[in-house]
C-alpha cells in the first residue's frame, strides 16, 4: 500500500470536509430542491477543479508570488462570496415580508424541481464559490508537493493526487445536498428555513467581508 497516499487521502478528505463558503452554499441551495443542491455540489467540485489544475501546470506558484494578481482573485472571491451573503439575506427579509402564508401552506415550497434555468444557476454559484476561492491554490501548492516521493517523476504523482482531490469532492458536497434534502421536510420548515437562510447569508457576508477587507492571504 501506498502510505503517502493515504495519508494524503485523509488530510484532502479533512480539507474538503471543512465548512466554508462552498459548503454554506451547497446547503443554502440544497434546501431550495435536492437537484438544486446537486448542481451547487456538482459546481464546487467544477471550481476545485480548477484550482488542482492549475497545482498540476504550476500556475499556482506564479499567482501566489504575483501579489497583485493574488489580490485580484482575493478581491474577486471577496465580492463574490459577499454577493451572496447580502442575496441571501435580502431574499430572507422579503420572505419575512411576505403575508397570508401559513406555516402548513409553505413546509414544502422548496421541494420542487428547479427549472434548467435554477439548474445552471446553482451550478454556477457552486463553481464560482470555489473557483475564486483564493486560498485554494496556496492550500494545493503547498500541500501536493509534500506527497510526491522523492525520485518520482512529479507530473504523473500531482495528477494523481489532483484527481483523488475531486473525487473526494465528488463524494463529500453531494452527499451534503443529499442529506440535507433527506431533512428536508423539517429543514424547509418555515422558521427552520428562516434560521438557516439568515446563518448562511452571515456566513457568507462575514466570509465575503473578510476577504475583501481582510490583508492578503499569504
Amino acid at each position: 500500500m501506498d502510505a503517502q497516499l493515504i495519508a494524503f487521502t485523509g488530510v484532502a478528505a479533512g480539507m474538503v470536509a471543512l465548512p466554508g463558503a462552498d459548503f454554506t452554499v451547497v446547503v443554502r441551495n440544497a434546501l431550495a430542491s435536492r437537484t438544486a443542491g446537486l448542481a451547487t455540489a456538482l459546481g464546487v467540485a467544477g471550481g476545485l477543479l480548477v484550482h488542482t489544475a492549475l497545482a498540476v501546470a504550476g500556475l499556482a506558484a506564479v499567482l501566489v508570488t504575483l501579489p497583485v494578481l493574488f489580490r485580484t482573485v482575493q478581491l474577486l472571491g471577496g465580492a463574490y462570496v459577499l454577493y451572496l451573503g447580502i442575496s441571501a439575506l435580502y431574499a430572507l427579509r422579503r420572505r419575512n415580508g411576505r403575508s397570508g402564508q401559513s406555516e402548513e401552506g409553505t413546509a414544502d415550497d422548496g421541494a420542487g424541481r428547479p427549472a434548467p434555468r435554477e439548474f445552471g444557476r446553482a451550478l454556477r454559484q457552486g463553481f464560482l464559490t470555489n473557483a475564486l476561492n483564493p486560498k485554494a491554490p496556496v492550500l494545493f501548492l503547498s500541500l501536493l508537493p509534500q506527497f510526491v516521493p522523492h525520485g518520482q517523476p512529479p507530473l504523473p504523482r500531482t495528477l494523481l493526487l489532483a484527481v483523488v482531490v475531486v473525487v473526494l469532492a465528488l463524494i463529500w458536497f453531494p452527499a451534503v445536498a443529499l442529506l440535507v434534502d433527506r431533512l428536508g421536510r423539517w429543514l424547509r420548515r418555515p422558521r427552520t428555513a428562516r434560521v438557516v437562510e439568515g446563518g448562511s447569508g452571515v456566513a457568507l457576508t462575514g466570509l465575503g467581508l473578510a476577504l475583501v477587507t481582510g490583508p492578503l492571504l499569504r
